[in-house]
């Protein structure tokens, strides 16, 4: 579970092109697409771990921001891991956001149970999602985070995300040195040197912006 007692700062993450990697779930277990319905479990997986005050506000979310939108459809853009008994243990969306108005790839709402954190199920949605927007051609891929899933921002580093100094989408404003000062106090000396390292320099996206 996050610890949400660390400060919140927005964290902008960004990666540039596919990777070739399999996806590995726990024997037994196994991606499944949403259906209609399943905005039931989704609500259930999120107010587990605290992003919701409740089931109900946390389905009316799901139904307002990704059901009926009219250019993107949910069933193949919304993965579940399901165990061995079918019940739902985490999830990962592969939408889309606006940068600079126009579309951009964007990593939604990776989410695990609680129970069955800790397996390699973020990190298998995680890939999972990345093949969507491979298979459409949708890069670079972006995603928005924050200091207390400092674990899931590990997790995307190693899946080929880097921090941005100054870029961002949707309407996340980038609080890139405030959020650094927040993981240099919980990561380990070298999780933060490796993590650094993986930062886009701030020249190249100066570059980006003018071009």
């Amino acid at each position: 579970m996050p610890d949400r007692t660390i400060p919140y700062y927005n964290i902008i993450m960004k990666c540039e092109k596919p990777r070739a990697a399999t996806p590995v779930l726990p024997e037994g277990f196994r991606f499944h697409m949403y259906r209609d319905g399943d905005e039931k479990e989704w609500a259930w997986l999120e107010y587990e771990i605290g992003d919701f005050s409740s089931t109900t506000e946390a389905e009316q979310y799901f139904l307002s921001a990704y059901c009926g939108h009219s250019r993107l459809d949910i069933r193949e853009r919304c993965v579940f891991v399901l165990d061995e008994r079918g019940r739902f243990v985490g999830s990962c969306i592969a939408w889309k956001d606006i940068r600079r108005s126009a579309p951009v790839a964007s990593l939604h709402w990776l989410v695990t149970a609680p129970g069955q954190q800790g397996r390699g199920i973020g990190k298998a949605l995680c890939q999972r999602v990345m093949q969507i927007f491979s298979a459409r051609g949708e890069f670079p891929v972006y995603l928005h985070t924050q200091p207390w899933s400092w674990k899931a921002v590990l997790l995307y580093a190693g899946q080929g995300f880097r921090l941005q100094r100054t870029d961002t989408f949707s309407h996340y404003e980038n609080q890139f040195d405030q959020a650094r000062e927040v993981l240099k106090d919980i990561l380990t000396a070298e999780q933060y040197r490796c993590l650094m390292e993986k930062t886009t320099a701030a020249e190249t996206e100066r570059e980006d912006s003018i071009s």
